[in-house]
């Protein structure tokens, strides 16, 4: 079967091209790609190349397909895998595998490290590694886009799993949030940032009893806060506030005195920027955890972090890189259960959009760019819909149907353009 997909050659070098996967063998399966989300992650594999740790040296030779935040249909089962799986499945990936013989080993990923399977294609061959690592992941919910947002809400997922406190006295760490605690937030209304709120908000098991969520972008607050509305977090037990730390001479003060004056038992910086990471250890209270989410793009990065907190405080600090397929899991069930992230998505856009969007990812304001295989389409913000409907009738109608739930993407505007995107030209 020939598929179309973005292969990586070298450094900035994506190639969308036409080529024949090879039959599938007893122990694979092909699938069909329905929807992408372009990460900041496949930025950087495009923009490292060989230098990056998940993909090969010999791309050049032999490509590897980018994008690893993917779902769609599986269409042939071999014969291994025909009593788990069979034609007509959602799926999601678990791209973090953790296989040690992949590729490039340890590190090895769909999207990053393979000929024949990425997100951004229309078809691909499943190799044996992602089943029996367990990470071909069933989606039963609407549409697709959420299952290719799994992957995304899986990493602030694991974020909050990965949180923990101590018990003076004791050497055994409570892994997790504080349950009724105080959380901030920190730069957290970009993509990544409103995964987490929207999580924090739908959360079962635990929460914090007040959730404060901080920019300097008063717009971007705003849109936030018209999607994650305090009414909707009180209803839910927690007190939610949304403050514009550019906007006043002394951040910490307003973020201590809105907590009453006692810090943070969770504090998590979404933005790998030195003074928001000391803004965060600053308002941290007593055996408080800062999580340090946004990973940064050079190695050298660095900030302050106050020892003597350390020592009398029990202050500490966490990273974590991704989400595991536990994780992925919670998300998938999360969204099956009705938690929609139409939030994160503000372009939608076609296969053909993939090389220009990746490499300049950075540069493209908004969140998340979904993308679809299948579809031949600008990339566009859906906030551009109606602009275009002036001349295009499916933008006009995508536009409608995005007005009907708030100006978010959806599930019907979804199976619209996949209905009708050959009237999109």
């Amino acid at each position: 079967m020939k598929t179309k997909a973005v292969r990586l050659y070298g450094k900035e070098d994506l190639r969308l091209e036409e080529f024949e996967l090879p039959a599938i063998k007893d122990d694979e399966i092909l699938a069909k790609v329905v929807s992408d989300s372009i990460c900041m992650s496949s930025y950087k594999a495009a923009h490292q190349a060989d230098t990056h740790k998940r993909v090969p040296r010999d791309i050049a030779q032999n490509p590897t397909i980018i994008g690893h935040e993917f779902s769609g249909e599986i269409v042939e089962v071999g014969a291994k895998w025909q009593g788990q799986f069979k034609p007509g499945d959602k799926f999601s990936i678990q791209p973090a595998m953790n296989f040690a013989g992949g590729p490039v080993g340890i590190y090895s990923a769909p999207g990053y490290s393979y000929p024949n399977i990425g997100g951004d294609a229309t078809y691909v061959v499943i190799p044996n590694e992602v089943m029996a690592c367990g990470c071909l992941l069933p989606f039963t919910g609407k549409g697709f886009y959420p299952a290719s947002l799994s992957e995304p809400l899986s990493c602030v997922i694991g974020a909050m799993h990965a949180n923990y406190h101590t018990t003076p006295g004791s050497y055994v760490h409570s892994m997790e949030i504080k349950d009724g605690g105080k959380m901030a937030l920190l730069a957290s209304v970009g993509p990544m940032g409103l995964a987490a709120i929207n999580y924090v908000l739908h959360r079962e098991d635990r929460k914090p009893s007040l959730l404060v969520v901080t920019d300097i972008n008063q717009e971007r607050l705003d849109r936030a806060a018209s999607l994650y509305t305090v009414e909707f977090a009180a209803s839910r037990g927690i007190e939610l506030k949304y403050v514009n730390t550019g906007a006043t001479d002394d951040p910490v003060g307003l973020l201590k005195e809105i907590a009453g004056g006692d810090g943070y038992n969770d504090v998590f910086c979404f933005a790998p920027v030195a003074p928001v990471v000391e803004q965060a250890d600053d308002i941290l209270a007593y055996d408080g955890c800062l999580n340090f989410f946004a990973g940064p793009s050079k190695a050298p990065f660095k900030a302050p972090f106050n020892f003597y907190n350390v020592h009398y405080n029990s202050t500490h600090v966490v990273g974590t890189s991704g989400g595991n397929t536990d994780d992925m899991k919670e998300a998938l069930k999360m969204m099956s259960a009705g938690m929609d992230p139409a939030g994160l998505v503000t372009h939608v856009g076609g296969l053909n959009a993939v090389v220009e969007t990746t490499l300049n990812l950075p540069s493209i304001p908004g969140g998340k760019k979904m993308i679809y295989t299948h579809v031949e389409m600008p990339l566009t913000a859906i906030a551009d819909f109606a602009k275009k409907g002036e001349t295009n009738p499916v933008y006009a109608h995508l536009a409608e149907l995005c007005a009907a739930h708030n100006g978010l993407w959806n599930v019907e505007a979804e199976e619209y353009l996949l209905a009708n995107a050959d009237k999109l030209a």
